[in-house]
């Protein structure tokens, strides 16, 4: 049988059935794609390092999980009751359970976190958070019950390491300025398995010594150690050690580690330092400071003593000045001077009167003169008279005539009028009555 002739317009059939290609769209592929691994994967475990982290206002946490080959997105909503969610971070290795789905807006696969668990430091960090809180709760973090150090030690118990950068640094520290510091040392190890127990066992060891009569005088435990990792100052965060700290009878003082760091004994000692040298520099404190006073103490005592006698100096002044204003002799001296003025009063007085006595004769001569000038010429002559002498009886000659003399300095002619102004060969001049004579003073 022949074939049925074809034309040039023949193509035939373009689309076999058997070639029908079947087209989906974006989000059909990402559902397929999203169906199939949580089917197929579902939950898991898986561990790895977060990067990345991002905590939106929403309360959701967005992060990164990464190992050295690969990463996976991961999503931690806020609803996700996870425990030590607060603690994660850039850098911190964790164990994540969740599913593992298809985030259909960005078309990546992602895990969505149910459960974690820290590893490594995050897991440390979540013990030491754990004790903190519970030594907390006991007060043992109280200020009241930190006791206060030494102004002046001289004996401190050191507890490190031997072969350590601390005791280096704290024993320079301590010769430089307090090199009389008597230093009992506890060697023990401040890292690595067993650390925490030896460095407890130091402080019970200080006590235990302190208690002996002889070397009871250990006034400072310094517990240190340098700077290191989470995992290095890890023996600082263990409970034997902040119980053996908290039981000592004598003060402590932590210097852990760099500023930085904080451990638990730290927070129970009764004093922490920055670093090792700082806290030798605490110590030495006292000592160090006294000793700038010290070599002052000579100019400030002459200061002192200086302006104490000049009060003193002052004080014997004024009593000096109220003796000599109290004194009989300046009584007696005050009583001359008030009688000398009385005595010029007196002889003031009697000029007065009789300048004004002879006016009054004058006026009453000249009126009798004019009326009976005999009568009154003969009665002022007696009133003159009786004048004359009243003012004869009331002159020095009279004082001379009844027996009192008048002594003046022969050179000066100045009136003697007290025993103490007479000097030993002193010349004077002695007047009486009758004349005068001349003398020497003998002593």
């Amino acid at each position: 049988m022949s074939k049925p002739a074809k034309s040039q317009w023949d193509f035939g059939e373009l689309f076999p059935a058997e070639q029908t290609r079947k087209i989906l769209s974006v989000w059909e592929l990402t559902a397929d794609i999203k169906r199939l691994l949580e089917k197929s994967v579902g939950s898991v475990w898986v561990s790895g390092e977060i990067t990345n982290l991002r905590a939106q206002s929403s309360g959701h946490v967005y992060f990164t999980l990464k190992d050295v080959a690969a990463q996976l997105s991961c999503v931690l909503f806020r609803g996700t009751a996870a425990a030590q969610r607060s603690l994660l971070a850039d850098g911190q290795k964790v164990l994540l359970q969740g599913d593992v789905t298809v985030y259909e807006a960005r078309g990546q696969y992602q895990l969505i976190v149910r459960e974690m668990e820290l590893q490594g430091v995050g897991a440390l960090q979540v013990a030491f958070e754990k004790l903190k809180q519970k030594l907390a709760a006991e007060g043992l973090f109280a200020q009241e019950r930190k006791r206060a150090l030494p102004r002046y030690p001289q004996r401190i118990g050191l507890i490190t390491s031997p072969t350590g950068a601390a005791i280096r640094d704290v024993l320079h520290v301590i010769r430089r300025r307090h090199p009389g510091l008597e230093i009992i040392f506890a060697p023990c190890r401040v890292q690595g398995d067993g650390a925490a127990r030896e460095i407890a066992e130091a402080i019970r060891t200080l006590n235990e010594f302190n208690q002996q009569p002889a070397t009871s005088n250990l006034e400072l435990i310094l517990v240190t150690r340098g700077g290191g990792s989470l995992e290095d100052l890890w023996a600082f965060n263990e409970e034997p050690v902040a119980r053996a700290i908290v039981e000592s009878q004598i003060p402590v003082m932590s210097a852990v580690g760099h500023e930085i760091d904080f451990t638990i004994a730290d927070f129970v000692a009764d004093v922490r330092a920055a670093t090792p040298s700082a806290a030798a520099e605490i110590i030495t404190e006292g000592v160090f400071a006294s000793r700038e006073f010290v070599n002052e103490a000579p100019a400030l005592m002459q200061r002192s003593a200086r302006r104490k006698l000049d009060r003193e100096i002052e004080n014997i002044n004024s009593v000096a000045g109220r003796l000599s204003r109290l004194h009989p002799r300046r009584k007696l001296n005050d009583s001359l001077q008030r009688l000398d003025d009385l005595q010029s009063g007196l002889l003031r007085g009697l000029k007065n009167s009789a300048r004004s006595h002879r006016l009054v004769f004058e006026n009453l001569a000249g009126r009798f003169s004019r009326a009976k000038p005999s009568l009154m010429l003969k009665s002022r002559r007696e009133t003159l008279h009786q004048l004359e002498k009243r003012l004869h009886s009331l002159g020095p000659a009279q004082v001379l005539a009844r027996g009192y003399s008048i002594t003046t300095d022969a050179t000066t002619g100045n009136v003697l009028r007290a025993a103490a102004g007479v000097k030993s060969g002193q010349k004077i001049h002695t007047r009486l009555s009758d004349g005068g004579f001349s003398s020497r003073v003998e002593p």
